[in-house]
């Protein structure tokens, strides 16, 4: 008999108060934990002993929108609120866990090649191998003038730089440093052989850098690479260079059409298909009943702002030209004509298009209640741990994914009960065996040591 497929799990953090879910004002939701590291060191002990693989932590470069009417809703809203750099938070998590990965997220529009290699070269030694990064191009204006720009870059020109950019920190990582150019010789004087270093000598397009970087190889040397780019482009990207994929799906057809896609992509680019590994978000309300989780999910309901989702619709179909303040809320809204290029969130405006051009019919009302809300009905899971554990089996075994980023309604409490009543269950099920190794990329994406696979471009640079 076949064992069943293992399903690997992540939790979305944010290193500020708000979380997914938007639920800042419900009388259990506490704010401002985020302050305390006590709480983050306490939350990664129940992860791991939990069964989780890492703790992703969603992250954005900017806060708010160029739009002053929009600005003023985000703001209101709290989402996504002020936020810290959970870089400085990972060193003090990893010292008090042995297995648990940490997912950081980096911009490549608004960073540089030679500081990111660097930050996370440092994070993996620190981390002992337990780094990931999830590569990010951003897609929100007021970030491109935070950072100096005129205007935003056209949404396939961020993956042109960040082409370069990986082009770039697969040679800083994989092609400058031999694994023994630190010989630490006293007795000839020697501590770092110099015909063991290669200087990196990049003129492009967008970057040029010259000379030796200075942090030596990490135990994976690079990070394991993530992305959640659900466009064309960013499709295209993840095949290449992608080891798991964040996905926000609305249904499980989606998600089956997109890991297909993307592994079909991955396989014409030289890569093992199945290497590519695939976590949708979802979010468990979980109840001993079933009509425990629902009451639950209702009270949850009932502190969703509808002015904090339409601002949340706002921002992302404003850069598109679509004004849905100018809605009544049972009126429709056809897509099927959007340009799809100018929505600041591709994917959205993807599956907005499609649902028009099939003859859904689509009000102010249900996108608010479907796509604005973070915890929008297509990601939410409301059952008992029974039924949750179905569903989940169910999606990875429907889909083809291999796990799943969870999210929470409440801070603490929501991931304290998949915890204690979901994680036994799929224990039960043995949907938790299977991971070995001790750096995040053999446990995480089951690679057969702690580098980069031979078929992954950030290797085959390195050959060349």
């Amino acid at each position: 008999m076949t064992a069943p497929k293992p399903i690997r799990l992540t939790l979305v953090e944010g290193f500020g108060p708000s979380s997914d879910s938007g639920l800042w004002n419900h009388p259990q939701y506490e704010q401002f934990l985020y302050r305390d590291p006590g709480y983050w060191v306490s939350l990664v002990k129940r992860l791991e002993a939990g069964g989780f693989d890492a703790i992703f932590f969603a992250d954005t470069p900017n806060l708010g929108h160029e739009d002053p009417n929009v600005r003023r809703g985000i703001l209101e809203g709290g989402w996504p609120g002020p936020r810290l750099d959970p870089a400085y938070l990972v060193p003090l998590l990893a010292s008090v866990t042995t297995r648990l990965g940490f997912v950081i997220t980096s911009s490549v529009t608004y960073d540089h090649p030679v500081q990111l290699t660097r930050k996370f070269s440092t994070l993996d030694h620190l981390t002992k191998g337990r780094i990931g990064w999830n590569i990010v191009t951003n897609n929100v204006r007021s970030a491109a003038l935070n950072h100096s720009l005129a205007d935003q870059l056209e949404h396939d020109t961020r993956y042109d730089r960040a082409e370069e950019f990986l082009s770039i920190a697969y040679e800083i990582w994989n092609r400058t440093w031999q694994d023994d150019a630190v010989v630490n010789d006293p007795a000839q004087g020697l501590f770092i052989d110099p015909d063991r270093v290669r200087a990196i000598d990049h003129e492009g397009e967008w970057f040029s850098v010259k000379g030796i970087p200075i942090v030596e190889p990490s135990p994976q040397r690079t990070p394991v690479l993530f992305q959640a780019g659900s466009s064309e482009r960013g499709r295209e990207f993840g095949a290449t260079h992608a080891e798991a994929i964040y996905q926000n799906t609305y249904s499980l057809d989606e998600t089956k059409f997109l890991v297909d896609d993307v592994r079909q992509r991955a396989q014409s680019k030289g890569r093992d298909p199945q290497t590519v590994k695939f976590f949708p978000r979802v979010i468990p309300v979980i109840g001993r009943t079933r009509a425990e989780a629902e009451d639950k999910y209702a009270d949850y309901a009932s502190y969703k702002e509808q002015d904090d989702a339409t601002a949340t619709l706002q921002r992302f179909l404003l850069t598109g030209g679509v004004d849905i303040s100018q809605y009544g809320d049972d009126d429709r809204i056809d897509f099927s004509d959007l340009d799809v290029a100018a929505i600041s969130t591709q994917q959205l405006g993807e599956r907005l298009q499609l649902l028009s051009r099939q003859g859904t019919v689509l009000t102010k009302r249900q996108l608010i209640r479907d796509f604005a809300s973070v915890f929008g009905a297509s990601n939410t899971i409301v059952g008992t741990p029974t039924e949750i554990a179905d569903y989940l089996e169910e999606y990875i075994d429907t889909t083809g994914a291999d796990g799943f980023n969870i999210a929470y309604m409440i801070r603490n409490h929501s991931i304290d009960e998949f915890i204690e009543y979901v994680i036994p269950e799929l224990r039960r099920r043995g949907r938790l065996d299977g991971r070995h190794g001790a750096t995040l990329r053999e446990r995480f994406t089951g690679a057969p040591g702690p580098r980069l696979r031979a078929d992954h471009p950030g290797v085959r640079s390195r050959r060349d």
